[in-house]
């Protein structure tokens, strides 16, 4: 077939799509529905709910449910003075030693000297410290009293139907059909639950509200309890966080009364309870409260002022307006994964039964999950999104940033979720006023810089140790997010806001790059290649090192995006020179004897070769400094390293392993890792094992719980059928998309609607037996683009709101 082009409105050009694609009119139950047989015992097997800001957790026991409550506020510690006064005084040293390949002595005064202050985060422990832990709100108890309600159940099915937001209980017991309803409300800022069943006066039970410390309980009204408290600032000094939850009931058909500080329904034919909650958490974002349980109150004073179907409707059509912006459907329809318990249909796929609407479920799961753990003006989705059920959460539940913070946010733009981007911009420019006062303690330098571990108290000092603490691009790799969000959506107004931020970033490397004489390269110093570490002449591990490839490859990013928001935004001409210079001589990403890509500025072995961390890969993503078109050698280079790393790995560590496999345009080892990525996880395993995999609730396990696997996995997907670049000429910027680059063979028949490129585009895609049938791209704001699909390339030129519907000769991966 020829190709052609024809200019459409947006709306023909996706009514054309749904007719001539697998996409269905109504989403399929198979890719929509998380589903589970039973109740859950643990918070990773329960049904998570989010607006955002407020949480909660349905764990579905027919006598005793239990829902987790969250708000994401709910953070212990406070401000913290954690920069050492006298670091810089030792780099001089720390670099004279590294200069000499005397590591091992460089990283004892690393960690004698240039390491936080004080107890730092607590080493992951940070509940009790100033740094902080973000912590659980509490539970939500309720225990069922009416006759029967401790016999046994039938027809039991608890789901998350991701259409809605919207997760259902519903069973059979003593002859009655119970259902219940909960999800939880941005536009009314209330978790709501409904209880019902088919027989009048069937509903018997009492609820509490409950949590390990630091609150108490009290009825405020014949219907209603308070919760309240405050957490612990870290120095015992009363100025924690406090915060508030108000539940109140609306029973029909029955009675409420208040019994202690517990609310007691007898008889009723339907329960409908309604939770507010705030903190007055006072830092970079948030609702700016000054009374939790003042605001708590106003939140719940408006819900009640709505009847159910209003509540309803009005929390649907918010969600609806993120989610039903991307469609995916892969496979034809399929009722029997529909009917399987999607922890079974996780056990099947691992023997190789087909199954692609799972790595649908997948896709639209991240989605979900970032629409309900990040909202504009809200805090970002941290390593447990908001979700979290302990006092010390695993690693202080914070935002860690040498990639799990960032890989949070890797599906906002491609997923057309970009609105939901700004919480994490929010957080970086947060930490510029502190990594000013960082990059003088530590370097004397101008600028500022973040180090591994952020809070909401603005911490940027390194870690507490050398071994993963003093990795100093993550700065750097934060801005990176920055830039990408400017080339997907050419918001010049946002650039003309950040470049503050990216400056204040290139100009800090500009002054703390040192030259090696050896070769005349710029290097970063001291650094480390993120947690991993090399083995010394004498076999002993090191961590700290000079110019490890990951810094190179994020600072020449870094320089590139200032160079040329500064050229777009015509400012700073003497700078722009100064990065140019500097980065035409930054040490460049090299290929070892074995043919690796080396990890470290020399042929040092790896004390780990299957180190989880892969950051030596960044530049060929997410960056685009190594491409098989553009360095054939480097991509051979990367796709031998990931051999060698292998396919294990923690949850996060698989997902990026996938993103990577599929830059290298290899969709059937994308498709293995995405395979490892789906193997069902123990629910109670060891910690220490970090062996990667999927809760039973789809969550991604570290283990434990980390919520980066998630978003990375997405992404992945994402990238799998889509991906884009700006290819910069000199003289005008073009984009370039790349149609089904990573296609695997288990996925022959498809379509996607509404995934987003840089450059400015929206591209819809179909495709039978592994063709492409039909492209649709939309300029949201681009103009010129090169459309590739397998050899094939398109141009095309169009105004914001054309879009052009492409089609390709019939050929087969």
């Amino acid at each position: 077939m020829s190709a052609f082009v024809v200019r459409a409105s947006c709306a023909a050009a996706a009514i054309l799509l749904l007719q001539s694609s697998h996409l269905s009119a109504q989403p399929r139950p198979e890719s929509h529905v998380v589903w589970l047989d039973q109740p859950a015992t643990l918070l990773v097997e329960g049904t998570p709910l989010g607006n955002g800001r407020l949480g909660a957790t349905v764990f579905g026991h027919p006598a005793a449910e239990r829902v987790v409550l969250n708000e994401n506020g709910l953070w212990s510690g406070s401000p913290q003075e954690a920069d050492r006064p006298d670091a810089a005084r030792v780099l001089p040293e720390i670099r004279r030693l590294l200069l000499a390949g005397r590591n091992a002595e460089a990283e004892a005064l690393v960690n004698a000297h240039f390491t936080c202050a004080g107890p730092g985060s607590g080493k992951g422990a940070g509940a009790n410290v100033p740094f902080g832990c973000y912590q659980t709100l509490g539970d939500l108890l309720l225990n069922f009293s009416h006759p029967g309600a401790q016999t046994p159940v039938s027809e039991y099915r608890r789901q998350l139907d991701l259409r809605d937001a919207t997760a259902r209980v519903t069973f059979r017991q003593n002859g009655i059909r119970h259902e219940r309803e909960a999800w939880v409300s941005a536009p009314d800022q209330v978790v709501v639950v409904r209880l019902r069943t088919d027989q009048p006066h069937a509903l018997s039970l009492s609820a509490r509200l409950s949590r390990a410390e630091r609150a108490a309980v009290t009825a405020p009204g014949g219907n209603e309890l308070l919760l309240s408290g405050q957490l612990n600032d870290g120095r015992e000094g009363g100025t924690g966080v406090r915060f508030a939850a108000l539940l109140h009931a609306e029973v029909r058909g029955g009675s409420c009364t208040v019994e202690g500080d517990q609310l007691v329904i007898r008889d009723a034919d339907e329960v409908e309870l309604r939770l507010s909650a705030a903190s007055d958490i006072r830092t970079f974002a948030g609702r700016g409260v000054t009374d939790a349980g003042a605001t708590a109150r106003h939140d719940l004073d408006l819900a009640k002022g709505k009847d159910y179907a209003t509540l309803r409707r009005d929390h649907v059509a918010d969600y609806q307006r993120w989610f039903n912006r991307v469609s995916l459907e892969l496979g034809a329809p399929d009722s029997a994964a529909a009917a399987l318990p999607t922890p079974q249909r996780l056990q099947r796929f691992q023997t190789g039964v087909p199954d692609p609407s799972l790595a649908a479920l997948y896709f639209h799961f991240g989605r979900y999950l970032l629409i309900s753990s990040s909202r504009p003006g809200g805090l970002p989705a941290n390593l447990q999104g908001i979700w979290a059920d302990q006092i010390q959460t695993p690693w202080n539940g914070d935002w860690h940033l040498n990639i799990n913070a960032q890989m949070n946010y890797w599906p906002a733009e491609v997923c057309n979720l970009s609105e939901l981007h700004q919480p994490l911009f929010d957080l970086i420019a947060s930490l510029e006023t502190p990594g000013r006062k960082t990059a003088q303690a530590y370097y004397g330098a101008r600028g500022w810089v973040a180090f591994l571990l952020a809070n909401p108290w603005g911490f940027t000092s390194p870690g507490e140790s050398a071994s993963w603490g003093s990795t100093v691009s993550c700065s750097a790799w934060l801005c990176q997010h920055l830039w990408d969000h400017y080339l997907f959506t050419h918001d010049e107004a946002f650039l003309r806001r950040v470049y503050p931020l990216l400056k204040g970033a290139g100009v800090f490397y500009l002054d703390m790059l040192i030259e090696d004489p050896r070769n005349g390269w710029w290097v970063t110093a001291p650094s480390n290649s993120p947690e991993n570490a090399f083995l010394l002449p004498d076999g002993s591990k090191a961590h700290v090192c000079l110019g490890p490839t990951a810094d190179m490859q994020l600072l020449r990013y870094l320089f590139d995006a200032c160079i040329e928001a500064s050229e777009r935004l015509d400012l700073d001409p003497e700078l722009r020179r100064d990065w140019t210079a500097k980065r035409a001589k930054l040490a460049p990403t090299r290929i070892g004897e074995d043919g690796r890509v080396l990890e470290w500025l020399d042929p040092v072995p790896e004390a780990d070769p299957q180190h989880r961390h892969i950051a030596h890969l960044w530049g060929l993503y997410p960056g685009h400094e190594i491409t098989p078109d553009a360095t054939p050698a480097l991509a051979a280079a990367s796709e031998k390293t990931l051999q060698v790393r292998g396919d294990g790995g923690t949850g996060w560590s698989l997902a990026y392993k996938l993103a990577l496999w599929a830059r290298l345009g290899r969709g059937d080892r994308a498709h293995d890792l995405l395979t490892a990525h789906l193997k069902p996880a123990a629910t109670a395993g060891d910690r220490r094992q970090w062996t990667g995999g999927t809760y039973p609730n789809l969550w991604d396990a570290h283990p434990p719980f980390q919520i980066d696997g998630n978003f990375g996995g997405t992404a992945a997907i994402a990238e799998m059928l889509v991906q884009s670049r700006v290819l910069n000429d000199g003289i005008a910027p073009a984009a370039e998309l790349q149609l089904l680059p990573a296609l695997p063979t288990q996925w022959p028949d498809g379509g996607v609607r509404g995934l987003r490129t840089r450059g400015g585009f929206e591209v819809d895609l179909s495709w039978d037996h592994g063709a492409l049938t039909q492209a649709v791209i939309r300029s949201v704001g681009g103009r010129t683009a090169q459309i590739r699909f397998r050899g094939e390339t398109r141009s095309i030129s169009l105004a914001p709101g054309q879009s052009a519907t492409l089609a390709f000769r019939a050929t087969r991966p």
